[in-house]
Parts: C-alpha cells; sequence; structure tokens
C-alpha cells in the first residue's frame, strides 16, 4: 500500500495504532486497558473503532482464538510522514522552515536533540562536521 492510498486515520484510530505499533499484536481488552491510563473511554467505543478500522484494513484480527488478536496494517513510519505531510501542507503552507522554527522556538530543546539536528542537516547538506 503506498503512502497515498493509505487510509488516514482519525485522532482515535491514531491513538489505538500507537498501542499495537508500541505492543504489537494485541487483544481489545489489552488496548482498552492502555488507552483507559490516559482517558477515560468506554470499552464498547474501543472494540467498535477497532472493528471499523479492521473493515477500513488499517488491522487485521486473528479470530483463531476466542480473544481476538489484532494487528495493525499500517506501519508506523508511513502513517507519520503521511501525517506530517498533511500536517505541514495544512499548518504551514508546505514550509518545513516554518514548522522547524515554530517547533525550536516553542519548546525546551535539550543539547541532545540540537545535537541530534545538526547531525541530520549535515547529512542532509552530504557532509559532515
Amino acid at each position: 500500500m503506498s503512502i497515498q492510498s493509505t487510509p488516514k486515520p482519525t485522532e482515535a484510530e491514531l491513538e489505538i495504532l500507537q498501542v499495537l505499533w508500541q505492543h504489537g499484536p494485541s487483544t481489545v481488552r489489552f488496548v482498552h486497558e492502555e488507552l483507559s491510563k490516559t482517558k477515560e473511554v468506554g470499552y464498547t467505543t474501543t472494540l467498535k473503532i477497532m472493528q471499523l478500522m479492521t473493515e477500513k484494513e488499517m488491522l487485521e484480527a486473528d479470530k483463531s482464538s476466542r480473544s481476538h488478536i489484532f494487528k495493525p496494517l499500517l506501519q508506523e513510519e508511513d502513517t507519520q510522514q503521511q501525517l506530517l505531510n498533511r500536517f505541514l501542507d495544512t499548518a504551514f503552507r508546505g514550509s518545513a522552515s516554518k514548522l522547524v522554527m515554530q517547533a525550536l522556538g516553542n519548546s525546551r530543546t535539550s543539547k541532545e536533540e540540537l545535537y541530534e539536528i545538526r547531525n541530520l542537516l549535515d547529512k542532509l547538506e552530504g557532509g559532515t562536521k
């Protein structure tokens, strides 16, 4: 599935995907318990969203046991790239520099993060310092 044809997850779908990306294939109960650690969500709501995600081909359900095991069909990096591209286009009119300037200006960036950013910039420029 190309990035262009990848389904665009909603915020609730993305939260479920993040649990599955972090923990691997899981039951609805496990996903629900993980989501419940940070917000109030009903079990049946989690179940319904995961069923819809299966219909949209975002998840695959292994129904060979009593407790169905769901695994993501979307790759984390592809989804991040798609969401970033959409955000960049809509919020910053496609300007990566505006995005970076806003992000660095509004948050506390550690020395380690700045070092990683410098290394990335060096790589993108084709040299190493």
